[in-house]
């Protein structure tokens, strides 16, 4: 079943020239499945994710045919009525998302926070449901880093306890926007591995935005490909190596290979879909 369709969603800020589209017209559909989001800076991919969370604010301009979550249209919807969606039923790990925690409150009740916006709990229960949230993103003796303040934490962890904080609320999806950016490459495997079971174990869907074609190619089931807030490809993540678009073709020759033997990496020849 569906759980979100987006049909010709365009974000639009103005600009001395005149109004500019940084989402043209893009449309999708997500399922209890991973649908990767790709491209490079300012393609619209994180801009995409802002929007179906009513997160861009004016002079950005946010218009949809149709903008449906769990068969419920999005737009029109007051703030008291959206905030029940954003964190409850949607959820999004943004870009350093450590650096999203409030550096003079504790983990513990950051988290708590995150769930008591959106279910009333006993103190007792509370605490309990944090716990085992941490132990979850597989943090240990979650007791002590509920007392730990932000700047106590390392990268990994900070990323984790993020993580945790989405996810406390069991949404039914994940918005990941580049969530392992700032982490070295063995720790980045740790977390979306961890991202992965979780979202698998709770039945849910994940957009997960990424410069990466061969990350999201390894955790995704579908592959949306951006450029200049526009989608030029989509296709299943196996079928990545069989892309026909010049651009995705383009990004997926631009990645170093562990093998490689190419004096120079190639770059981008625009001038291949300047007219498509």
């Amino acid at each position: 079943m569906s759980l979100l369709d987006i049909q010709n969603l365009t974000v639009t800020f103005p600009t001395p020239r005149g109004p500019v589209n940084v989402v043209d017209g893009v449309s999708l559909t997500l399922g209890t499945e991973r649908l990767g989001i790709v491209g490079e800076s300012g393609s619209g991919k994180s801009m995409t994710g802002r929007a179906i969370l009513g997160l861009v604010r004016p002079p950005g301009v946010v218009k949809a045919d149709r903008m449906e979550f769990e068969g419920q249209e999005l737009q029109g919807l007051s703030d008291r009525a959206m905030r029940k969606i954003r964190g409850a039923r949607i959820s999004m790990v943004m870009q350093d998302p450590k650096f999203s925690l409030n550096p003079v409150m504790t983990v513990g009740r950051q988290i708590e926070e995150a769930l008591r916006t959106h279910e009333s709990l006993p103190r007792r229960a509370l605490k309990a449901r944090v716990a085992e949230m941490l132990e979850a993103v597989r943090i240990h003796d979650p007791e002590r880093v509920m007392g730990l303040y932000p700047h106590e934490v390392s990268g990994g962890m900070g990323q984790r306890i993020m993580i945790a904080m989405m996810l406390i609320p069991r949404p039914r999806i994940l918005i990941a926007d580049e969530p392992t950016s700032a982490l070295d490459v063995s720790v980045q495997g740790q977390v979306l591995d961890l991202i992965d079971e979780l979202v698998r174990e709770n039945g849910m869907g994940m957009m997960l935005v990424s410069h990466d074609l061969h990350l999201v190619g390894r955790y995704c089931d579908r592959v949306m490909v951006m450029n200049a807030g526009q989608v030029v490809e989509t296709l299943d993540a196996k079928n990545l190596h069989a892309a026909q678009h010049p651009y995705t073709k383009g990004l997926l020759a631009a990645v170093p290979r562990m093998n490689e033997t190419r004096a120079e990496l190639p770059t981008l020849d625009r001038s291949q879909w300047a007219s498509t």
